[in-house]
């Protein structure tokens, strides 16, 4: 068993970036307004990334930038300028799937690592043997893999070639997240960034000969599901995770808010951490990381391909409705001395989502507590007093009746 692995958690702003940092990640991933696959996530502007690097930094915090994209020769010289731009700006590593972009960042910012990413379908050792003559540093395992093929990739690649894999959230089902679906439905390309999810549309297929009879949708021996899958979850796996091979464990979803980020991220902390200390710990544990991850928004879960190739039962979900255990209201930051209108023993927060007073709130914080906390009074920010917050992103003053600290997280239990 491993005595440490990475856990590698998503940041789509600098809001998740705090969130994911201050609960136990090792490292983050984001994107930049240009050439990542979340064109929809808020992203980080050259500013906000120079901001976001430099917090990290400063708590220890490593920061890999996507620039995953297939590229278009129309992109090219944009694509050059980007890594000019991220090259004075010093990431740890950039996560790339084209082999031109490869070239680029290569020729450009060599002293950066380069991550070769799930879009590249990195499913044999070889494959992983062709990115480290290349110069990769780390190959992110496509999802298709079971642990026993990662352990056997991890056997045959250079002690110095990490792994990394997804092993929460959720699955782009087509081969590894190459995906033309979006593109012949909405005209918008997932391989640029802009998938509309179409996956987890509803669908039944008609054969032309044959209209009204409604036939299912089979997976063959070497492909994966047409359709969306339920949520990765492996949290009731970190042991097996452990002796796989995998150096670093990652978290999807740049597209998620701030108290998703914290959710997950301070859960695996937790179990990652209990196993390496004792199995019998992180087993007396697991009721509590179960609740936890299912307190943030999910579908079902599966485990994916890990234990092989899963069938229709473990994969597909019933439904795509999403399950959700709390709302995310807003995140505590700094109160300012000089802030005068700030009214005493208040807390600072930008509010997300529409909470009153007189209610009971969550403060969840980084050490695994989330005490209760009823709402005494709200002000806006000019210090007068409110019933309620019904507008999204507005600063507030809030007075509770439990401690809060700067970056902890308040929630509501639904």
């Amino acid at each position: 068993m491993k005595t440490k692995c990475e856990l590698l958690a998503p940041a789509g702003g600098m809001k998740q970036l705090i969130a994911a940092v201050e609960n136990g990640a090792d490292a983050v991933y984001i994107g930049g307004e240009a050439f990542g696959l979340r064109a929809k996530a808020k992203n980080f502007s050259m500013e906000d990334m120079r901001e976001g690097i430099r917090y990290a930094h400063a708590h220890g915090v490593r920061v890999h930038v996507t620039a995953n994209i297939l590229a278009h020769n129309r992109d090219l010289p944009g694509m050059r300028a980007y890594f000019q731009e991220l090259k004075e700006l010093q990431p740890d590593a950039l996560i790339i799937a084209d082999p031109g972009a490869f070239m680029l960042a290569r020729e450009i910012c060599p002293e950066i690592d380069i991550h070769v990413s799930t879009q590249a379908n990195n499913t044999n050792y070889l494959t992983y043997q062709f990115w480290h003559a290349q110069g990769a540093k780390r190959v992110v395992s496509a999802r298709e893999l079971s642990l026993a093929e990662i352990r056997e990739i991890r056997e045959n690649i250079p002690a110095d070639m990490e792994i990394e894999s997804f092993i929460h959230g959720a699955m782009c089902i087509s081969y590894s997240g190459r995906c033309l679906l979006s593109s012949y439905f909405t005209g918008r390309d997932a391989n640029q960034g802009a998938c509309t999810h179409p996956c987890r549309w509803k669908y039944a297929l008609v054969e032309e000969t044959r209209p009204g009879e409604y036939l299912p949708v089979y997976e063959n021996e070497r492909g994966t599901f047409l359709f969306n899958s339920k949520d990765l979850c492996m949290l009731e796996h970190i042991p097996e995770l452990l002796d796989s091979g995998i150096d670093s464990f990652k978290i999807e979803g740049r597209m998620k808010t701030a108290l998703y980020v914290a959710t997950v991220a301070r859960t695996y902390r937790k179990a990652i951490d209990d196993c390496l200390q004792s199995e019998e710990l992180w087993r007396q544990n697991l009721p509590w990381y179960q609740e936890q991850i299912r307190s943030c928004t999910y579908r079902e879960f599966t485990t994916g391909f890990f234990f092989g190739r899963p069938d229709e039962e473990a994969q597909i979900y019933d439904s795509n409705t999403y399950h959700k255990g709390y709302t995310y209201l807003g995140l505590v930051g700094e109160t300012d001395a000089a802030d005068d209108q700030c009214p005493a023993g208040c807390i600072c927060t930008e509010q997300r989502n529409k909470f009153s007073v007189g209610e009971t709130i969550e403060v969840m914080k980084p050490d695994g507590s989330s005490p209760s906390a009823k709402v005494l009074a709200i002000y806006d920010e000019e210090g007068n007093p409110m019933e309620s917050a019904p507008h999204p992103q507005q600063k507030l003053y809030v007075k509770l009746t439990a401690a809060a600290e700067p970056l902890d997280v308040l929630r509501r239990k639904d």
